[in-house]
């Protein structure tokens, strides 16, 4: 099935992926694949995929070290959104979508390959992020899904690969499938397809139990400039360097588990458990400082751009109109967002205790029931009277 020359294959290291560059070459007649890796934090030691890359018959390995951008470009303007999808996922996993097709779309240009391909099965969501941000970026470019295709099963893929020296996974393979980036972790399938299973321990990794976290509380001061995490206990901190510490810190306590019942873009329900400590925290404190600094209709309105962000960004339309306009909204808020939150760490929670700011929009001589009250109270009654007026008006009419 000739649909392509040349192809640069989205690259993990595993079965799948592996056994997608000999299938593009001898099932449908690609000439040449390339692979791509990219390095998002996720912790996987990255010359051995390499190597497997071209051991499985790949022309070129590729590893791009993304992390900075990862954080800075897409994890970061997530956060100044506030972004949980069905108020709980904070797309943790979603995030690195668009990116990974961004590298795929500069790869396949750089490199002259007519084709992109990726490892994405019928029923999840990635392999829609995948192809519809491909599209957005360079929609002359063919998109390849051979495990959408091939209806293999997992023995029978791993018996594909061997065929052509791919080796089969030694160790006894997890029941689990495992997402890890720098954001976080996420872990469904295997027992946790029953609903009423309870998780078992051995499936976290970033977060500790609560039996086994410290028995006193850890305060962590974060700053923010224009919406963004800058400092981590009053030190100015890089981006990856910022979520890594928080990572540690967070999960130290247990804070950042989260189980739930998901609605998937193509129609299914799924149960995840995402481990996202740092980024939980951020959310939290960022919205926290939100309400001291942004006016009252701004915080209001803001909350549903930030519901219909989330699901731009969980459906795959990073790159869309929609998703742009929503990004000017977004920065504009975010001017005045600038200050520091406490966040007290401590047995699963993450509390906020304190803020301030330079911006702040609270005014301690209007709110103080203390002698420096400032607040006229007699304006009270005239204001009460008009906003009332319509109220009173409706009730008088429906009496007669």
């Amino acid at each position: 099935m000739g649909r392509a020359n040349k192809v640069v294959l989205a690259y993990s290291g595993g079965v799948d992926t592996s056994v997608c560059i000999p299938y593009l070459k001898q099932e449908w007649g690609i000439q040449e694949v390339i692979t791509l890796a990219a390095d998002l934090g996720q912790g996987d030691e990255l010359e051995p995929i390499r190597q497997k890359a071209i051991q499985s018959g790949a022309s070129q390995s590729l590893v791009v070290d993304a992390k900075d951008s990862f954080v800075k470009d897409y994890a970061f303007p997530a956060l100044q959104a506030n972004t949980l999808y069905e108020n709980r996922y904070p797309l943790s996993t979603a995030l690195a979508r668009p990116l990974i097709a961004k590298l795929l779309v500069e790869a396949a240009e750089q490199y002259g390959a007519d084709a992109v391909a990726h490892g994405c099965t019928g029923k999840g969501n990635d392999q829609v992020r995948f192809d519809v941000s491909i599209a957005a970026l360079n929609p002359n470019l063919k998109v390849l899904a051979p495990a959408r295709e091939w209806g293999m099963s997992r023995e029978e893929t791993i018996a594909y690969g061997e065929r052509f020296g791919i080796p089969a996974p030694v160790k006894k393979k997890s029941p689990y499938s495992i997402d890890r980036n720098l954001l976080g972790r996420s872990i469904e399938a295997g027992p946790l397809e029953d609903p009423w299973t309870e998780p078992l321990e051995e499936i976290y990794v970033m977060t500790k139990a609560i039996a086994d976290t410290p028995d006193e509380p850890e305060y962590v001061e974060i700053g923010f400039e224009k919406g963004i995490p800058t400092s981590l206990k009053g030190e100015a901190i890089a981006p990856v360097q910022l979520l890594q510490q928080l990572n540690q810190l967070a999960g130290n306590h247990g804070v950042g588990r989260i189980d739930m019942l998901e609605n998937r873009l193509v129609g299914i329900k799924s149960r995840e458990i995402y481990e996202v400590p740092a980024l939980w925290v951020l959310i939290q404190a960022h919205r926290d400082l939100e309400s001291l600094t942004l006016t009252a209709d701004v915080t209001h309105y803001k909350r549903g751009i930030e519901e219909t962000f989330s699901q731009l960004i969980y459906n795959g339309l990073w790159y869309s109109p929609l998703k742009a306009a929503l990004d000017a909204f977004i920065q504009q808020t975010q001017e005045r967002v600038t200050g520091t939150v406490r966040v007290k760490l401590f047995k699963g929670n993450a509390a906020i205790v304190g803020r301030r700011s330079d911006k702040s929009l609270y005014t301690p001589d209007l709110a103080t029931y203390g002698a420096d009250d400032k607040f006229d109270h007699q304006a009270a009654e005239g204001f009460i009277y008009v906003w009332g007026l319509p109220t009173r008006i409706w009730s008088q009419q429906g009496r007669g």
